[in-house]
C-alpha cells in the first residue's frame, strides 16, 4: 500500500510550490510557441535573453496591469481572457511611438495560486503574445498569503519593443488642420472597472450570467471582453501614410490621454457627435447617473485609440484602415492654442 505524501509545512502555511510549479511546467509549451528568432537561451532562466535589436534602433518599454477587471473574472470564474488585456493593453502603450513589440514578462501575485486559474491566465498571455508577435519571455508567479485578499490576484506585465529612429512617433509633428481618426473599442478595455463594477453589480444588482440591459450577450461576456490590439490596423496604416501621432484612451479618458502627444500651442477638438458610443456606455451613464463629462474622463466611449494625421492624407488613411478590417471615423482636428489641450465639444 502507498503511503499518502504528507503536505509540506510551506503547503500547510498556504504555499503550495509543488503546484505553482506543475501549472508552469504544463504550459511551457504554449509559452515556447510565443518565441519568436530574437528570443536566446531557454525558458525557465533566472533572466530572459532577447538578442538586441541592432543600431539606429530605440527600445521602448511600458508596465501596466488589469486593474479591478480581475474582480469580474474571479466574479464570473472566468480567467483566460485577463492575459490577453494585459498584451494587448501593452503593445498599444508602446505603439503609440511607433514601437512593434520584441518581448513581453509577466507579474502574476495572488493569495493561493489556483493551477486552473494560472493555466488559464497563461493560455490568455500566450494567445496575445502570438497574435502580436511578441515573445513571452519570462515572468514570475508569487503566493502571499496575507498580502493578496484568498480568492483573488493581481496581474501585471511589462513589454519591450523597438522602433528605428527615423519612425519614431512623438507627436511633434502635429500641426493645425490635422484631422482626428477614432479606431473602436471592444468595450472597457481594461479602466474605469472600479465604476462599472460599482453601476454594474451593486447599483444595478446585476450578477456575472445575467444578460446585459440592452444587449445579447452576458454581464461577464460584455464586462471580460478583451482589450483590442491595434497593431495590425496601425502597421498596414503607417505602409500607406505618415502617422503624425497617436493615443491610446485608457485611464484618464479623451482629455488626460491625447494631451499626452500634443505639442505646445496645439489644441485637440474632439467632435462628440461624430460617433455614437455603444450601448454598454449609455447604460453605465443612466443606471449610474454619471455625468456626460465624467463619463469621457473614466471610459473610452467606444473609441481605443485615436490617430492624427494630415487633412490631405484622410481618404487614404481611412481606405487602409478599411482594407485592414478597421472602422475608423473622422473623430476632430486640431486648432492653434495657447498651450496644449482638448476640447471635448457637442
Amino acid at each position: 500500500m502507498t503511503a499518502k505524501k504528507t503536505a509540506s509545512a510551506y503547503a500547510r502555511a498556504g504555499v503550495d510550490i509543488d503546484a505553482k510549479m506543475g501549472a508552469l511546467r504544463r504550459a511551457r509549451r504554449g509559452i515556447e510557441a510565443t518565441f519568436t528568432p530574437g528570443v536566446i537561451g531557454r525558458l525557465g532562466s533566472f533572466g530572459g535573453l532577447f538578442r538586441s535589436p541592432g543600431a539606429g534602433q530605440i527600445l521602448v518599454a511600458s508596465t501596466d496591469g488589469v486593474g479591478t477587471k480581475i474582480k469580474v473574472a474571479c466574479a464570473a470564474g472566468r480567467h483566460d481572457t485577463v492575459g490577453g488585456d494585459i498584451v494587448n493593453h501593452c503593445v498599444n502603450d508602446i505603439l503609440v511611438q511607433g514601437a512593434e513589440p520584441l518581448f513581453f514578462m509577466d507579474y502574476i501575485g495572488a493569495s493561493k495560486l489556483d493551477p486552473g486559474t494560472l493555466a488559464a491566465i497563461l493560455r490568455g498571455l500566450c494567445r496575445a503574445c502570438r497574435e502580436n508577435g511578441c515573445a513571452l519571455l519570462g515572468g514570475e508567479t508569487a503566493e502571499m498569503p496575507g498580502v493578496y485578499p484568498p480568492g483573488e490576484y493581481d496581474l501585471v506585465g511589462t513589454i519591450v519593443g523597438r522602433v528605428a529612429r527615423r519612425e519614431l512617433i512623438t507627436g511633434a509633428a502635429i500641426r493645425p488642420g490635422d484631422v482626428i481618426l477614432g479606431l473602436p473599442s471592444s468595450g472597457l478595455h481594461t479602466n474605469g472597472y472600479t465604476l462599472a463594477r460599482r453601476i454594474v453589480f451593486e447599483t444595478a444588482g446585476l450578477k456575472p450570467r445575467d444578460p446585459f440591459p440592452g444587449l445579447k450577450r452576458s454581464v461577464a461576456d460584455v464586462l471580460l471582453a478583451v482589450h483590442r490590439s491595434y497593431l495590425a490596423p496601425v502597421r498596414a496604416l503607417r505602409r500607406r501614410v505618415a502617422v503624425r501621432g497617436l493615443a491610446h484612451i485608457t485611464g484618464g479618458g479623451f482629455a488626460d490621454n491625447i494631451e499626452r502627444v500634443l505639442p505646445a500651442g496645439r489644441c485637440a477638438v474632439i467632435d462628440r457627435s461624430a460617433w455614437t458610443p455603444p450601448p454598454l456606455f449609455r447604460f453605465l451613464a443612466e443606471a449610474g447617473r454619471v455625468d456626460r463629462e465624467e463619463m469621457y474622463r473614466v471610459f473610452n466611449m467606444g473609441i481605443g485609440m485615436v490617430v492624427f494625421v494630415r487633412r490631405a492624407d484622410v481618404l487614404a488613411a481611412l481606405a487602409a484602415l478599411r482594407r485592414a478590417g478597421e472602422r475608423a471615423v473622422p473623430i476632430g482636428n486640431v486648432r492653434a492654442a495657447a498651450r496644449a489641450s482638448v476640447e471635448l465639444a457637442n
